[in-house]
């Protein structure tokens, strides 16, 4: 499908020639390609951002339950790949509850960088930790952790450990996984750990109540994109007119998420016009699952080397711990 040769958080590089990094510029370009389609980063305002917390409580999204699960069963274990006077870095901080699983096992962290595209859900959850946590400096980033961003100065010469919970590393198309796992090694330094949890491969039933949940929670969040592109780039979508639709690609190894027009319609946005056939499609994301001899295979092709996994009794969710 090489018009979703991207990921759903970073653009490939046939995308970086047409859009900027500009809101209004990557829907016009993600309108006018031939499968419409939206890069999730964008569904983290924060509307999106408290819908997905909501998400994350659903009876069945078993991804973070298990996550929390084997981090809580396996901290002390997970402490050990971690330096003494380390920082902390969090690429995409959701909430800081899997975090402070980390900080509370590992004594010896002396500060951590929550990083995140949404300025005002960030300071919200760094202002909390601040509250809970007095040992340690909280120091908050507001960037694009899909890209090469500044750590803060007062962390320059600890060692570094990255955090990448909830398998958000499923999000990206897998040649862009292995740049983003490459860009992160640059980030953090020669020498760095990462924490990284991964989605397992699994039963299609399971997968497909994860993303389509009765209670229609994940069908706010995808349609949230809508809403924010009429409050900010002057839209005129009805979000009633377009339906959630979440399934599970087999051969691709991928939950797919889409948004799908119920009708033909013309929708303006960012000062441009686009048609919809009915049943046309907006693409929104992809979530890849993995085996755990995959993702290390994958992660070994970034530049980094697996040095420890743990899972749940039912391999629902891994949690590796890599180095560079």
């Amino acid at each position: 499908m090489p018009a979703l040769a991207r990921s759903a958080l970073r653009y490939s590089s046939r995308h970086e020639a047409a859009a900027s990094d500009t809101f209004a510029d990557h829907v016009v370009a993600g309108l006018s390609d031939k499968q419409k389609w939206l890069s999730a980063k964008y569904f983290y305002d924060v509307a999106g951002s408290e819908l997905f917390e909501q998400i994350t409580e659903l009876p069945e999204y078993y991804p973070t339950r298990t996550e929390l699960k084997i981090l809580e069963d396996n901290a002390a274990a997970i402490s050990a790949y971690i330096p003494l006077a380390a920082a902390l870095v969090e690429f995409g901080t959701g909430s800081t509850r899997k975090a402070r699983i980390v900080i509370d096992a590992a004594p010896q962290i002396s500060a951590y960088v929550p990083v995140d595209i949404s300025g005002d859900f960030l300071a919200e959850q760094a202002a909390g930790l601040r509250r809970q946590i007095h040992r340690i400096a909280i120091l908050p980033v507001v960037a694009d952790f899909t890209r090469d961003f500044e750590l803060p100065s007062q962390i320059r010469g600890r060692p570094r450990v990255g955090f990448f919970p909830g398998s958000t590393l499923g999000n990206f198309e897998p040649e862009d996984a292995v740049a983003f796992l490459a860009q992160t090694g640059r980030v953090l330094g020669n020498g760095s750990t990462m924490i990284i949890g991964i989605d397992l491969i699994k039963d299609e039933a399971v997968l497909n109540a994860a993303y389509d949940d009765a209670a229609g929670v994940t069908a706010q969040f995808n349609l949230n994109i809508l809403r924010r592109m009429n409050r900010e780039l002057g839209g005129n979508f009805d979000g009633a007119a377009f339906r959630h639709k979440a399934f599970y690609n087999v051969p691709e190894h991928r939950v797919e998420m889409h948004l799908e027009s119920t009708k033909a319609r013309r929708v303006t946005v960012a000062g441009r016009t686009f048609d919809f056939a009915e049943g046309e499609t907006i693409h929104t994301e992809n979530s890849y699952k993995y085996t755990i001899d995959s993702f290390r295979a994958l992660a070994v092709k970034a530049g980094w080397r697996p040095v420890a996994t743990w899972t749940d009794e039912q391999g629902l969710f891994s949690i590796h711990a890599l180095k560079i």
